[in-house]
């Protein structure tokens, strides 16, 4: 593997999180700048069209992309509820 491809992939694990059933997930606001997306809504675009891909497919979209929330800093030590995938 080259050292481009082990750093990528080394990016792609670091962001990874492992569930007590041992699935695997990477929250997409962890994910988006992996994937050099430096703006939210940049990649909540490519996103939803994936949805709607998942769904045209004839699968549920709250299967494979369920909405959740977490807290992020906001400046000024203030946290914010912001959604993510």
């Amino acid at each position: 593997m080259s050292d481009l491809k082990a750093m990528e992939y080394k990016k792609f694990e670091d962001i990874k999180v492992i569930r007590s059933d041992g699935s695997e997930y990477w929250p997409a606001r962890e994910l988006a700048p992996v994937l050099d997306y430096v703006k939210w809504e940049n990649f909540s675009k490519v996103i939803n069209r994936a949805m709607l891909a998942c769904q045209n497919s004839g699968y549920e979209i709250t299967d494979h992309f369920p909405d959740v929330r977490k807290m992020v800093d906001i400046g000024s030590g203030t946290k914010r509820r912001v959604k993510d995938l």
